[in-house]
């Protein structure tokens, strides 16, 4: 049998299980094009009992590894998808063959999102903002195609409060409830829109501890598998400009969850390999229970939370914009964007390494472009990242340059 006949057979068997979850009102994660379109971590329990799933496991790793090896950009390597999507056996080989993006520089898995980029070039993103519901879209890709939704990787929705901003972010446009098994983290900013603070829904790392937890609320979605917790991972600053004197915003990041010693030689970013357990088990409706259960408040600002380390966790990495130039003849402030931005804009930046000369980085490292964000057109941003940031930590830091800043520019 041939790699694009089995391809096709695999993505109609794909197909009707999506039917067949869709009829029984489970989860309609492959089926809507709002949602993530890397591989939700459920296995579809339901074609367990097919043929597929009675493969011997030499012939089903050397199926599994050539179309990884094939498919390695998108929309093709949804193929990669749908392997992982057979039953619980498929999956846990899937899983065993493809790398981080560290390794391959390639986003499959939801926990992708949450790992290291690529060191040598950058993973290349997008994001569509749409003004009229607040939310914001992460794409893979170079540009906007017509099939963009099935390149979606993270969504946030903008919530106003009284005294600061919320970015929700999600695996899904159309789910931003914290009680979902789509939330990732969040964006919190003060209220001059000049400091914010970014939540993960998982700890990083086992250094680190949150020192609150939150309310709960009686919700259909909840489960006890979720997490009750939001855990600081790192803050954005933006310098004031009370006197408004010519230059672009200038803004730092510290990234608690991230060492200094990840950019050094030889030294590693951490690298979680699995999402909160509730992702490796499938969904289903809770029992109904008499009993009054735990709630969790989403209305209001959740308290804050501060991180710990252990004493070997070391220095956080800290980044800052990379200096601009002023061009005499164009009478602007310029970046070489390498052709990704083409639309001058306040909010377009170069972060890069913030580091002294006792954390023995080279030269080189210094002046590499960590996280890239720019305008290309009306409502439409690129974003590029690459090692030591996770798509999420890229896509969190973004963000914070749509929230009003009067005070620094």
């Amino acid at each position: 049998m041939s790699l694009k006949i089995m391809m096709r057979e695999l993505k109609e068997m794909k197909d009707g299980i999506g039917n067949i979850s869709k009829r029984g009102g489970e989860s309609k994660l492959w089926r809507s094009r709002t949602r993530s379109h890397v591989v939700p971590d459920q296995p579809q329990e339901c074609a367990e009992q097919s043929p597929w799933s009675n493969l011997p496991p030499e012939l089903l790793l050397d199926i599994i590894h050539r179309v990884e090896e094939s498919e390695t950009a998108w929309p093709a390597r949804a193929a990669v998808v749908f392997c992982a999507a057979v039953c619980r056996s498929w999956r846990e080989i899937t899983k065993e063959i493809v790398k981080t993006p560290e390794q391959c520089g390639r986003l499959t898995f939801p926990i992708s999102l949450k790992q290291p980029g690529p060191r040598e070039s950058p993973i290349q993103c997008y994001i569509r903002r749409d003004r009229a519901t607040s939310t914001y879209l992460l794409f893979y890709g170079l540009v906007p195609s017509e099939g963009e939704g099935d390149k979606l990787l993270l969504a946030a929705r903008k919530v106003r409060r009284a005294t600061c901003t919320d970015f929700v972010i999600s695996l899904a446009a159309d789910d931003f409830a914290r009680a979902s098994y789509t939330y990732v983290g969040k964006l919190r900013s003060n209220f001059l829109g000049t400091k914010f603070t970014v939540y993960d829904s998982q700890p990083p790392c086992d250094s680190m501890i949150p020192l609150t937890t939150h309310r709960r609320f009686h919700s259909k979605q909840v489960s006890p598998r979720l997490p009750a917790c939001n855990y600081s991972i790192g803050s954005i600053t933006y310098e004031l400009n009370v006197l408004r004197t010519r230059g672009p915003r200038r803004m730092h990041c510290v990234l608690h969850s991230i060492p200094v010693s990840a950019i050094q030689e030889g030294g590693t970013a951490p690298t979680p390999l699995a999402l909160p357990q509730f992702f490796d088990e499938q969904l289903s409706p809770l029992p109904s229970s008499k009993g009054k259960q735990p709630l969790m408040d989403t209305s209001s600002p959740s308290p804050a939370v501060t991180p710990l380390f252990s004493p070997g966790s070391g220095e956080p990495l800290t980044l800052k914009n990379k200096a601009p130039r002023w061009h005499e003849q164009l009478q602007c402030w310029c970046l070489n964007f390498k052709g990704r931005v083409t639309v001058a804009s306040v909010k377009n930046f170069q972060l890069v390494a913030a580091v002294e000369p006792e954390h023995n980085v080279s030269p080189e490292d210094q002046e590499k472009v960590i996280l890239q964000f720019g305008k290309i057109g009306m409502d439409i941003f690129t974003m590029d990242y690459q090692y030591p940031l996770s798509a999420f930590q890229a896509f969190a830091i973004c963000l914070s340059s749509f929230d009003t800043k009067p005070a620094c520019e």
